[in-house]
């Protein structure tokens, strides 16, 4: 049986909860969780508001842990190896996608936490591909983050080509945007950090950002007028996105990586004027969150966290639905 903490009803309190996972898969792995960062997409699918919970439920999809079992067919990993598993748990291995790397992308990538249970329990199951070996130099500690905020972040650069040279700023500087201010910094980028809060200048340049823009501010915006090459936006709100449009350099690009659920009120010929384009992506597929990891053991990028137990789970789940945390919550063991 793996014991976990469930939620039985949309917003509600998390409760312990035990389920037989079954027979394990010839090409799945069983992982002890030691680990578990809460993403505030664990908070939108515990309150249901994509619409998409299964109740109970069992979120958390920022796990760290070491493999205790592995399936007949499996052959990368082993009894013992610490590994990091993300949003998705599993993939069809077999679609144009997959075949390409980009498993990411895969039409039918079996989500960590949609329908199934996740890592806010002492055990989760998942496909072996999916999980990824945690690098020497990265802290299991503290890395939770980065298998989902980290390399949703971390990704846009590589899609996209990002090159050491380019202006890049950064809407909201909270769990995902603190996590963008130090991939940026490291990769060679001139960082602006956007920020709504000028208490938190020092903090953000202390991160790596080279600017600091209060986005309240509509002169600073204006003053900024055709200066980055790309804007990440990380924030889940509703913005005056022309006004961020106006701030990119010809042939710059607005990156949407916050969930926002409104319709976006943008004017095409900002757009159009000077070639500006508009995007989004998800998280990255198992080869690019590998890279990520290599990457920030490098350079010795870790996501600020606040650290709770696992007993302490609603405190916590709180923390990330109403709070404000410094910079991302996990659990430990």
């Amino acid at each position: 049986m793996i014991n976990a903490y469930a939620a039985f009803e949309a917003k509600g309190p998390l409760k312990p909860y035990q389920y037989d996972p079954g027979e394990l898969g010839a090409f799945d792995i069983e992982i002890d969780v030691d680990h578990c960062g809460i993403c505030h997409s664990d908070v939108s699918m515990l309150d249901n508001d994509w619409g998409r919970a299964q109740y109970p439920m069992v979120a958390g999809h920022e796990i760290i842990g070491r493999v205790s079992k592995v399936g007949s067919h499996v052959s990368h990993l082993a009894i013992g190896d610490v590994v990091g598993l993300g949003w998705h748990s599993g993939y069809c291995e077999s679609c144009r996608m997959c075949m390409g790397g980009d498993h990411n992308l895969c039409s039918t990538a079996k989500g960590t936490i949609v329908g199934r249970h996740g890592g806010f329990a002492d055990k989760v199951r998942a496909q072996a591909i999916s999980a990824v070996k945690i690098p020497a130099g990265v802290n299991p500690a503290t890395a939770g983050p980065l298998l989902c905020g980290g390399i949703t972040v971390y990704n846009p650069l590589v899609q996209f080509n990002i090159s050491p040279q380019s202006k890049v700023a950064v809407i909201g500087v909270g769990g995902l945007g603190h996590m963008a201010v130090m991939f940026l910094k490291a990769w060679g980028c001139e960082v602006t950090a956007f920020s709504s809060d000028p208490s938190k200048t020092d903090e953000l340049k202390s991160m790596g950002a080279h600017h600091v823009l209060n986005s309240k501010d509509a002169n600073a915006l204006k003053k900024a007028a055709g200066s980055f090459d790309l804007i990440l936006s990380t924030v889940n709100v509703k913005l005056d996105w022309n006004a961020y449009i106006a701030t990119l350099a010809p042939k710059g690009r607005l990156h949407f990586l916050g969930a926002v659920l409104e319709p976006l009120d943008i004017g095409v010929f900002g757009l159009m004027g000077q070639q500006r384009t508009i995007s989004s992506s998800p998280v990255g597929s198992p080869r690019v969150i590998a890279d990520m990891l290599k990457f920030a053991a490098l350079h010795n990028i870790q996501p600020v966290v606040e650290t709770y137990s696992f007993e302490q789970i609603n405190e916590a789940v709180e923390k990330v639905r109403n709070g404000s945390p410094r910079f991302r919550v996990v659990l430990s063991r």
